[in-house]
């Protein structure tokens, strides 16, 4: 009899690791297709963002660079190959980051939604981002995002222009004005030339 209770007791741990082992790969399967569908097209946005704020640092690094140490009459030149390594600078960085996007994916993301939902709640956010009318709203989302920006900056533009000037007379009282440019020394004999005749 103990025998036969053991048995049962071994199999049905057997059967309970089985559940547990196939729960876990049911609930990795749908994590891994949520943050999969999740992103979207907005990944790409998501991207361009990172590598453009990459971007826009180097910029602020060499712009002032550039101004101080190139003579003016080399700048255009010197500007125009610096954006040109720019623009390949900015395609490198969204190919690294895109690069490290399934890394991150199942590093950190799928854990994440695997330890916040249950495999039922997985299966009906998949069911929701698979949806025909979520994917053409995903597909929608960054044109109507572009349409968003440029009306609310069209209608905030003649505030902000409005703003920016108290901002800069406020700055002046501040920091003073810059020093009037020097004048050019006189020529010699120019001071001269210019005084009125003496009258007898």
């Amino acid at each position: 009899m103990k025998k036969l209770l053991t048995a049962l007791a071994i199999a049905s741990l057997a059967l309970c690791t089985a559940s547990q082992a196939q729960s876990v790969d049911a609930k990795l399967e749908l994590a891994t297709r949520v943050v999969a569908l999740q992103q979207g097209p907005e990944l790409n946005r998501l991207v361009a963002e990172l590598a453009d704020s990459a971007a826009q640092e180097v910029v602020q690094s060499w712009t002032a660079k550039l101004q101080t140490t190139v003579p003016k009459a080399r700048q255009q030149q010197a500007s125009d190959a610096l954006n040109a390594e720019l623009r390949t600078y900015f395609d490198d960085v969204s190919k690294l980051i895109n690069g490290k996007v399934s890394q991150v994916n199942s590093t950190a993301l799928v854990p994440a939604y695997m330890d916040r939902f249950s495999v039922e709640e997985l299966r009906q956010i998949a069911a929701f981002f698979e949806s025909p009318v979520i994917r053409k709203f995903q597909a929608a989302a960054p044109e109507l995002g572009n349409i968003f920006v440029k009306q609310l900056v069209d209608a905030t533009r003649a505030d902000v222009a409005v703003r920016m000037k108290q901002f800069d007379e406020a700055a002046a009282k501040i920091v003073g004005t810059l020093p009037a440019p020097k004048q050019a020394p006189t020529p010699p004999g120019t001071a001269e030339k210019s005084k009125p005749a003496n009258k007898k």
